[in-house]
C-alpha cells in the first residue's frame, strides 16, 4: 500500500489550500478514505472522510465549514479543500486508509503563519 501526499506548504492566515493523495496498492473503492492530521505534541486528529464511492463524507469539528473532502476513484486520488485557514491548523497532513491513521502515507506539511 502507498499513499502519497502533496500539496502542502506555507500559507497566510485566512488561505487556502488544496493537499492531494495518490493511492497504489489496494483496491480503492473498497476503502473509506481518511485525511488525518498531527500538530507537534498533540494527538493524531482526524480531519475528514469520504466513502468508497465519494457519495458520503464527514468532518472533524475543527474544520467543519472549512473543509471538502472528495475522491476521483478513475485515478485513484483524493482530496482536502480547505479555506478559511488559521494557525491552529498548522500540522503535519496525512492520507489514511483508517482514522488512526495506521496505514498512512509520509504526509505533507501544513504551515499557517502571517
Amino acid at each position: 500500500v502507498q499513499l502519497q501526499a502533496s500539496g502542502g506548504g506555507e500559507v497566510q492566515p485566512g488561505g487556502s489550500l488544496r493537499l492531494s493523495c495518490v493511492a497504489s496498492g489496494f483496491t480503492f473503492t473498497d476503502w473509506w478514505m481518511w485525511w488525518v492530521r498531527q500538530a507537534p505534541g498533540k494527538r493524531l486528529e482526524v480531519v475528514a472522510r469520504v466513502s468508497g464511492m465519494g457519495g458520503r463524507q464527514n468532518y472533524g469539528d475543527s474544520v467543519k465549514g472549512r473543509a471538502t473532502i472528495s475522491r476521483h476513484n478513475a485515478n485513484n486520488t483524493v482530496h482536502l479543500q480547505m479555506i478559511h485557514l488559521n494557525p491552529e491548523d498548522t500540522a503535519q497532513y496525512y492520507c489514511a486508509r483508517d482514522p488512526a491513521g495506521v496505514v498512512r502515507g509520509q504526509g505533507t506539511q501544513v504551515t499557517v503563519s502571517s
